[in-house]
């Protein structure tokens, strides 16, 4: 299975902002039911990752209501991602190995796709598995050859 087979859902969740925006205006888009993770772009192409704990530290540091930092201040640059033609279950175990939740798709230009959720690629996998399995007690047990 690849990561395109989840893209429509991987969709729903992408969220995006420009890398000079202010902070605030990443806080908004932050507080969106089923988003976690923004994708920073620079003229369309991503250049770094945004998560709560990245806004709610820079606001806890702000004084009032003068937090002017920009959103390129405080992103995550070294983001893994992954392409729609990856194999899902090597994206998996990155994300598995690295401790990672969230990890944005991208094209071949760096613009964002969407983001894939490590929950949701498991049950992609184990979808296939179990429909792997399906086939094979079908092929083992003579189903269709009558």
């Amino acid at each position: 299975m690849i990561v395109k087979t989840i893209l429509p859902r991987a969709l729903e969740r992408l969220s995006v902002i420009e890398a000079g925006a202010p902070v605030s205006e990443a806080a908004s888009l932050m507080s969106k039911p089923h988003t976690d993770l923004i994708d920073v772009c620079d003229h369309g192409d991503m250049v770094g990752v945004l998560t709560k704990t990245h806004i709610v530290g820079q606001i806890g540091r702000c004084m009032g209501s003068g937090c002017t930092a920009r959103v390129d201040s405080i992103m995550t640059r070294d983001v893994t991602y992954c392409r729609t033609d990856d194999v899902l279950l090597d994206v998996w175990s990155v994300m598995r190995e690295r401790g990672l939740q969230r990890v944005p798709i991208l094209d071949e230009a760096r613009r964002p796709l969407g983001i894939i959720y490590a929950r949701e690629a498991l049950q992609a996998l184990l979808s296939e598995s179990e429909d792997e399995e399906e086939l094979l007690r079908d092929y083992i047990s003579g189903v269709g050859y009558r």
